[in-house]
């Protein structure tokens, strides 16, 4: 597909997402308001104005808390499976739209159209999942102590539920929380990040569809853009019962101090440092491809990205020049053109920040194997286009202690045990992904036993990048021990309560206390 079809494929995207020249930035679901300034929205593929995006202010920001806390009265009474059939069509309307949805994921964040597509399927998929966990938001049952009473234990709809996401996963992180929350009867105030405004736009464009197809009160879905001050507003705000947030380890440990001081709720889901282990009995092929995926798919900005590869000597030098080799078969171009595996960072600070990484690693004692730069020429233009790296270093030097949010990959070497191994995967702060390629059964027992990876997701003879709808996803350490997603991770978003029913005639008190009167 050549340059200019893209353009108008694009085009005919963001006619079809309701897109325009200049955006409301701000929505309570019905209306869309924004005084504030604007945030122009630059595409990383070829570096032209998408479009602009009203932010809110402080007075807009009220107005958005207070009819979120209006709405929530009358939808928490909505009985769960009809919430659920809100969902439903939320989602079949992502079926119908994903091709167009999927393209503007890719041109605004920069990440290949396959995946840009991925990730709307990961927002249908989640719609479905809501769904059917719409009938089965279930609680306990218990024996009580006492004769002819009755316990049990039931969950309640939480409240006002803030989503701050990050510029990597533009809509589907947004969906994964949304989706529950509102099967679970909250209502929702979304921040997108101020790098892909239009993504958000977009989807509150959806759903406003079926929110007044469905009659449901206004300040059911709330948008609102801004930079870090508007999520400050929320972080802050009262009436916000959980702060659900993606972004860096500094951003969340800002989030986490600032709702633990009103005593609300917060859900992080911060940095990751993940690592493959390679033992010598892995399959190398296995382990090429879920190493070279997990290390430049999204250009290397997934949260769950492959950082470090732990590998034995035994197998150290193969795993090696087979991944240099590898990387010399990558195609670095525009990722609406499914013939190209990476596309841009997402803007020139990032480049800014890959480049200085790979700068401290030669400074700290690391070895380049496949040293990238920033590319030029036709097809280009944007600046934020870098080939990907390789490094030999050790797992302590300071730049591999923390997360470089680029296609940068270090190799480091282990000799003896599989513990030794497991030991350099888990010293580090970060405890989000982590994976073993081995068909030793006693080695992946041991990686997933309580010896041995202390990520929130460990897996065996797959790559850390990705997770399945199914399960919950999220990370432990400076991750931010929050859960998302699948399983019962439905539970952060409802309160519980435990009720006691007495059918007697009688009311038996504790430890047999008696009042004669």
């Amino acid at each position: 597909m050549n340059a200019e079809n893209l353009k108008i494929d694009i085009s005919k995207a963001l006619k079809t997402l309701g897109i325009n020249a200049e955006n409301a930035g701000n929505s309570t679901g019905q209306n869309s308001f924004g005084s504030g300034k604007s945030i122009a929205s630059y595409s990383p593929v070829d570096g032209a104005l998408i479009g602009k995006v009203s932010t809110a202010t402080q007075n807009d920001y009220n107005k958005v808390s207070q009819t979120a806390s209006e709405a929530f009265k009358t939808f928490r009474q909505i009985p769960a499976p009809k919430r659920g059939e809100l969902v439903r069509q939320f989602g079949e309307q992502l079926r119908i739209l994903k091709n167009p949805l999927g393209q503007l994921v890719s041109y605004e964040m920069g990440k290949s159209l396959q995946e840009g597509l991925g990730e709307v399927q990961e927002m249908i998929d989640i719609c479905d999942f809501a769904v059917g966990l719409s009938r089965q938001l279930h609680g306990l049952t218990m024996h009580s102590e006492r004769p002819s009473h009755r316990m049990y234990d039931q969950y309640h709809p939480l409240g006002v539920v803030g989503i701050i996401s990050a510029f990597n996963f533009p809509v589907a992180v947004w969906a994964w929380n949304t989706a529950l929350a509102w099967v679970c009867g909250d209502v929702c105030i979304w921040k997108p990040s101020e790098k892909a405004p239009l993504c958000g736009v977009a989807c509150q464009n959806i759903i406003k569809k079926v929110l007044k197809e469905n009659n449901m009160p206004e300040g059911v879905s709330c948008l609102i853009n801004g930079d870090f001050n508007i999520g400050a507003m929320m972080t802050n705000d009262k009436n916000v019962a959980l702060i659900s947030a993606t972004g860096s380890i500094r951003m969340g440990k800002i989030v986490a101090q600032a709702v633990a001081q009103r005593l609300g709720r917060s859900l992080l889901e911060l940095g990751g440092n993940n690592a493959i282990i390679v033992t010598p009995s892995a399959d190398l092929e296995m382990t090429i491809v879920g190493a070279l995926f997990g290390a430049v798919g999204t250009a290397g900005q997934r949260c769950t990205s492959t950082r470090r590869l732990i590998i034995h000597e035994s197998v150290y030098n193969q795993v090696k020049d087979k991944l240099v080799s590898a990387y010399g078969q990558l195609r670095i171009g525009n990722p609406l053109d499914e013939n190209n595996h990476i596309g841009p960072l997402i803007d020139k600070e990032a480049v800014a920040i890959y480049l200085s990484a790979i700068e401290k690693v030669k400074q700290q004692g690391g070895t380049m194997l496949v040293e990238g730069k920033v590319l030029h020429g036709k097809g280009y233009e944007s600046g934020c286009y870098v080939s990907p790296s390789i490094a030999e270093v050790e797992n302590h030097y300071e730049v591999v202690q923390n997360e470089t949010f680029a296609p940068l990959l270090y190799l480091i070497k282990y000799a003896g045990e599989l513990s030794n191994a497991i030991a350099l995967q888990n010293g580090v702060v970060q405890g989000l992904s982590s994976a073993i390629m081995t068909t030793n059964m006693r080695e992946s027992e041991l990686f997933l036993s309580q010896a041995g990876s202390d990520c929130g997701i460990a897996n065996v003879n797959i790559g850390t990048s990705g997770a399945e709808i199914g399960g919950a996803f999220g990370g432990e350490k400076e991750t931010g021990g929050g859960r998302e997603s699948g399983s019962d991770a439905w539970k952060a978003y409802m309160r519980r309560q435990t009720n006691t029913i007495n059918y007697s005639t009688s009311l038996p008190l504790a430890q047999g206390i008696k009042f004669d009167f």
